[in-house]
Order: structure tokens, then sequence, then C-alpha cells
């Protein structure tokens, strides 16, 4: 037997509606994931999955666990216009989650490689806008178009000028592409994680510890104690959020940035 969700719809009735839906929030929806062989993109393409929907993985990389049944895996660069095209196929898209990105090495601002400025923007900006032209012709009404963007979208840190540069810009984008396809039902928003002890996010404290001597454990309760909740978030929590703004329970929402990082102040 189906439930019964209620939510408002804009409708010409302008009422609140009851529709059938199954146990599964994203049944039969297809979705692209940029950068969903690792971190947190394959956490959101695990949670999609187990929510009904199938898909495709776009990224460099090989994915590092098994993918889901219905999901495949392509390698492309979103840097590239025509990569992502290819890779992004022809089929209608219900969701796309824009995961792609990178985080560079500390670097004061005077010391700013601008070869290594230029390689992150060529990811973490215009990989979203390429992922975006070719998916967004391949959208209808009531689709969703989630992109990860960051605390540093409206915060800086020190030695990350060109991360904290590049995400702001994907905020930007965000806004702006939200009131272009707003009219054609197509919602835009953005996920802003803080902190999250992903392999990648593990890795670069390694490195910092070796390089700078500061303690990974010290550095995690150190990020832990700078939040309400008085520890980082995770990337489940962050996948359900991502779950929450592809789906129909976040219908009226667009143009937004939402926090996924245990209340940092």
């Amino acid at each position: 037997m189906l439930a019964y969700r209620a939510f408002t719809r804009n409708t010409s009735r302008g009422v609140v509606d009851s529709l059938p839906v199954s146990g599964s929030l994203l049944d039969g929806r297809r979705a692209v994931v940029t950068g969903g062989a690792q971190g947190l993109g394959a956490a959101i393409v695990h949670r999609f999955a187990d929510e009904g929907a199938h898909g495709t993985v776009v990224d460099l990389v090989e994915p590092a666990t098994p993918l889901p049944l219905g999901w495949t895996a392509v390698a492309a660069d979103v840097g590239d216009e025509e990569s992502t095209a290819a890779a992004v196929g022809a089929e209608r898209i219900d969701v796309l989650v824009a995961a792609a990105g990178v985080v560079p090495g500390w670097a004061a601002t005077d010391e700013q490689d601008l070869a290594d400025w230029d390689a992150v923007f060529r990811v973490n900006v215009r990989g979203v806008m390429t992922t975006l032209k070719a998916v967004i012709p391949l959208m209808e009404s009531g689709s969703s178009i989630v992109i990860m963007a960051s605390l540093n979208s409206w915060r800086g840190d020190p030695n990350l000028a060109s991360y904290v540069a590049s995400k702001h810009a994907a905020l930007g984008i965000v806004r702006a592409a939200a009131l272009d396809l707003g009219r054609r039902g197509i919602r835009v928003n953005a996920l802003a994680p803080g902190p999250i002890a992903t392999d990648a996010m593990l890795a670069r404290m390694a490195t910092r510890e070796r390089e700078r001597g500061i303690p990974t454990a010290e550095a995690l309760a150190a990020a832990g104690r700078q939040t309400a909740l008085g520890r980082i978030a995770t990337a489940g929590e962050v996948a359900s959020a991502a779950l929450f703004l592809a789906g129909e329970e976040a219908s009226g929402i667009t143009g937004h940035l939402l926090p996924v990082d245990g209340g940092i102040a």
C-alpha cells in the first residue's frame, strides 16, 4: 500500500495536495553525481541509491567502493565541456549533485601560485558551470540541482585564498541559476559542509602533521570544539541534507545555502 505525504504544490488551485509516494524518496529518479567516486560524493550516491535513485557517477578516478545497483561510473574531467557533456549523456536527469572539487595546499595570499589558482577554479567554478550546461537541457519541471559549496562560501580561512574564492563563486552561480531556472520548475541549492573526516581531509591533516607538527587527532578535536554540537558533522549527515534538497520535501526551496557543519558560529 502506498503511503500519502501532504505538501504544498505550486498549482493553479494553490491548495495542499496529498499525493501517493513510495517508501523511497527518490524512487525511479535518475541522478548524476560529479565527484561521486569517493568522499562526500560517494556518500551521496549510496544515500540516493538507498532511496530508489539510479544514475551516473562522473569522476576522474575509479569509485573507491563498488557502486550500488543501477549506478554506472564514467570517467570525465568536469573542467572540459565536451568531456562533461559526453559523460552526462542524453537521457532525462531528475537530480544533479555537483560535488566535484579540489582543495589546494596551504599558501599565503602573497605566495599564491597562479597556476594552482587556475587549477582550483577550473574544477570548483568552471566545473560547476560545464556540468550545469550539460545537464539543464535534460531536465524537466520538478528537477533539482544541488551544488557542493562550503562554509568558505561566506567566510574566509587563512592560507586558502583560491579555495575560499572558488566557493564564494560557486554560491554566486547557485543564486543566479536559481533565478534563471525557477520559472522552469528547476530548483538550485547548495550545501555548505564544515570539516568532515573524509579520507581526503584526513590525508591533508596527515600532511600538515608531517610538515607543521599539528597532530591530526588534535586538529579534529579542535574542529569539533568550534561547533554547537561539540563534534564535526559526518559524511552521512551531508548525504542526508543532499537528499532533502533533492526531493519533494524541499519543493519550495531554491537559491539557498544549507550548512551542515555541527553549528559553527
